[in-house]
């Protein structure tokens, strides 16, 4: 029975394992190992009814028409006043604080470009982390615009050529904010104003978008505030684990909610609400369009091209007089996945934070390692101490384990004689060995339950140390420069596998030939996986070994059955 369980233990760990490797495919657009070629996008595809269909988003010119097709009717413009045949050419600017480096686009005053300084692309890397980019290899832009159901109404979108007022490009030594204001060429002579104001230390960018009706007309605008990208992931990650690259979204009443690329022109969500964002994931990493509650907002998501994807909020600004103004005050996040900066821009958005199904448990296990950094200083050390800190709160859970596992080894030899003399009678086989069990007081399946009980506390951890910017660039000790990417040395893997190997050891043997090697091929097939995954988790998972291996060496040389 103790074989079987132990055996069993090795198959589901091996399959999940299995199933993150299937994940990942699928995530990346290659095929999956169960189910053939993961769907794709067609450019043949008709676009959702709630789709931006804007000309030039994905290769059109500045000038051509655009139709913005919306829930309740489609509203047709000009993208760059080009009645008028004085639109601008299109001009760059570039806004520097002390944490972000964003580069603007004039049509549509779009951000394009956005550098974190504050972040690498590695440790040894000189190159800041770049989330938003405008160019062939990938595309990532925030973008608001106006849209109305009124037939024959043109409004400034994210396509209408601006001009960019002067004004200072770097935050100045001493000074706590920078603005940069965009005005809209006038559609039918009606204007949007964007004003972006960047703070000192700030991921946050305020921005107002103000509209002006210089028509003839009243105008029922309403505000889209814009995610688009690729569908490419972030990084490129493991072939032995994934993380979720993607559309997301929160309202009060759905909570969060991810959206794989291949479900975003389904529309499978929350469709309106008075709360909520909506955001672009990728790993260590986010984007989130934030609005005032309580506002009536609905919540669209399209596919746009063959790889091309949005999420929007759009919120309605009511009816506009002629010669009147109104404006929405909305905020763009973009920055790191930091759980404590998040949780105070808006309800939920810490969710962005991908800890999975084990969101419950991971999240104080977050907590606490942050703690025990603050302590120790080091963030190698605090996952080792954290890992102790477990190890000890299911000490006696352990303990009880590792008695039944050694009982089970010192009635070893006489269930394999039992096996032996009874081997084609089955029956009386289990009865005998029953007996013994009942004599020795032994439980067959007494290891079982403590390790299912620690099993999603220990898998929130993996999830936590996956999912945690903090560990990007954080050295541990010498060879150990950045526990967000594995061991250049693969040290701590063969260490892995070496406690893993020492772990059978120290387990009963099973009396089946083929189960005893399998027990033995397992660590081996197990660790070589750990030679791709990031330090810290193979850190992780080397402490949890080391303290189980002493623990239960205690426990057999107690009850005497070491070396047996």
């Amino acid at each position: 029975m103790t074989d079987m369980r132990r055996t069993l233990l090795w198959v589901i760990f091996i399959m999940s394992l299995v199933l993150l490797y299937d994940s990942w495919n699928k995530q990346h657009g290659h095929p999956s190992m169960f189910g053939g070629a993961v769907p794709a996008a067609t450019s043949s595809a008709a676009p959702p009814a709630t789709q931006a269909a804007v000309p030039g988003a994905t290769g059109g010119t500045p000038g051509s028409a655009n139709t913005i097709v919306t829930a309740g009717g489609t509203a047709t413009g000009t993208a760059a006043g080009a009645s008028a045949g004085t639109a601008p050419a299109d001009q760059q600017v570039t806004i520097t604080t002390d944490v972000v480096k964003a580069t603007f686009d004039s049509r549509g005053g779009t951000l394009v470009r956005l550098q974190l300084l504050g972040y690498r692309e590695s440790a040894d890397a000189r190159e800041d982390v770049v989330l938003f980019d405008d160019t062939p290899q990938h595309h990532y832009v925030a973008q608001t615009g106006l849209v109305t159901t009124q037939p024959g109404v043109a409004l400034p979108n994210h396509l209408t050529p601006m001009v960019i007022d002067p004004g200072p490009r770097t935050l100045a030594p001493g000074e706590t904010s920078l603005t940069l204001r965009f005005q809209s060429q006038p559609v039918d002579g009606r204007q949007l104003i964007k004003t972006y104001t960047f703070r000192r230390g700030a991921y946050t960018i305020d921005v107002k978008n103000e509209f002006v009706n210089g028509g003839s007309t009243p105008v029922s605008p309403q505000l889209y505030l814009q995610l688009a990208r690729d569908g490419k992931p972030a990084d490129a990650g493991s072939h032995f684990y994934s993380t979720f690259t993607g559309p997301a979204m929160y309202t009060e009443a759905g909570h969060y909610q991810k959206i794989p690329f291949k479900d975003v022109a389904t529309e499978s969500h929350e469709k309106s609400a008075d709360n909520g964002w909506v955001a672009m994931v990728q790993h260590y990493f986010a984007s989130a369009w934030l609005l005032p509650t309580p506002l009536p907002r609905e919540f669209r998501t399209a596919q746009t091209g063959p790889d091309e994807y949005t999420i929007a909020m759009v919120v309605p600004m009511g009816v506009v007089a002629p010669g009147a103004r109104k404006s929405i005050d909305a905020t763009l996040f973009a920055g790191p996945q930091k759980e404590d900066m998040l949780a105070a821009l808006a309800p939920g958005l810490e969710r962005v934070k991908d800890y999975g199904w084990l969101y419950v448990l991971a999240k104080p296990l977050f907590w606490l390692l942050t703690r025990l950094h603050g302590l120790l200083g080091n963030w190698g050390w605090a996952i080792v101490a954290l890992v102790v800190c477990l190890k000890a709160a299911f000490f006696w859970l352990n303990a009880s384990a590792y008695r039944s596992m050694a009982k089970m080894k010192a009635v070893a030899p006489k269930v394999a004689e039992l096996k032996e003399r009874y081997k084609d009678k089955p029956q009386e086989m289990q009865q005998q060995m029953m007996r013994i069990y009942r004599e020795e007081k032994v439980n067959p399946l007494g290891g079982c339950l403590p390790i299912f009980v620690q099993m999603p506390f220990f898998i929130s951890l993996y999830w936590v140390l996956l999912s945690s910017v903090e560990m990007r660039g954080a050295p541990w000790i010498g060879w150990i420069h950045d526990l967000s990417i594995a061991d250049p040395y693969f040290i701590l893997p063969v260490l892995m596998m070496a406690s893993s190997i020492a772990q059978v050891a120290l387990n009963p043997k099973p009396p089946d030939p083929v189960q005893a090697k399998m027990m033995w091929i397992m660590p081996v097939a197990f660790g070589f996986m750990f030679f791709f995954f990031p330090a810290g988790l193979v850190l992780y998972w080397l402490t949890n070994n080391l303290l189980s291996i002493a623990q239960q060496w205690v426990i057999n040389k107690r009850m005497g059955v070491v070396g047996k």
